[in-house]
């Protein structure tokens, strides 16, 4: 496949089976998350699998997190709410947890290291999709918390930016759409082009 048709090809696809992913696979998705762009060379992205019980933790710190922000964890719907998050990272076999660990050179913007890491996710999306693989990339407010961080091992300055969520495709999704790219796009071929923003 080439690259423009995996690009448009991709979709997030979440509804995967328990069979397991070979590592060799998944080495690969990896592989192709470190030939992203990144200022400076800094290659500030690091990465984590999770599988088997080795998403369990993953499981408890999300369910922590979830419980900090209910008035009473301890009520029945929120015990469900709770299990539900325990249980979330059982939702594919395999999990990339994917953290940027910006560099402390003082002429490293933080903002490139994050789009570093974040084009890095984009290359392993693609690489997926290229293997078979149905891939979802997952964040909110669970992936910043603090707890987050600490669960994964990162400095200070070290933050979760999303997980992928890994395995074989239960179903073919259909053709996504976009915008045309005239409505996100202006041409800016003079000064005067300038002019009119």
């Amino acid at each position: 496949m080439d690259v423009l048709s995996a690009i448009k090809k991709r979709r997030s696809n979440g509804l995967v089976s328990e069979e397991p992913v070979p590592r060799e696979l998944l080495e690969k998705v990896l592989e192709a998350g470190t030939w992203a762009p990144s200022h400076h060379r800094t290659e500030p992205w690091r990465y984590f699998v999770l599988t088997g019980s080795g998403r369990e933790p993953l499981g408890k710190v999300l369910a922590k997190i979830a419980a900090k922000n209910m008035e009473d964890p301890e009520s029945e719907k929120n015990r469900k709410k709770l299990q539900a998050a325990a249980d979330n990272p059982f939702r594919a076999p395999a999990i990339i947890t994917v953290a940027a660990e910006p560099s402390d050179n003082p002429k490293v913007d933080v903002r490139e290291e994050y789009g570093a890491v974040y084009a890095s996710i984009q290359n392993m999306l693609l690489a997926a999709e290229e293997l078979g693989l149905g891939a979802y990339w997952r964040t909110g407010a669970p992936a910043y918390d603090p707890v987050m961080k600490e669960l994964f091992g990162l400095s200070e300055k070290g933050e979760v930016l999303g997980f992928l969520y890994i395995g074989y495709p239960k179903r073919e999704l259909p053709v996504g759409k976009r915008k045309p790219v005239e409505e996100v796009t202006v041409w800016m071929t003079d000064r005067s082009s300038f002019e009119n923003n």
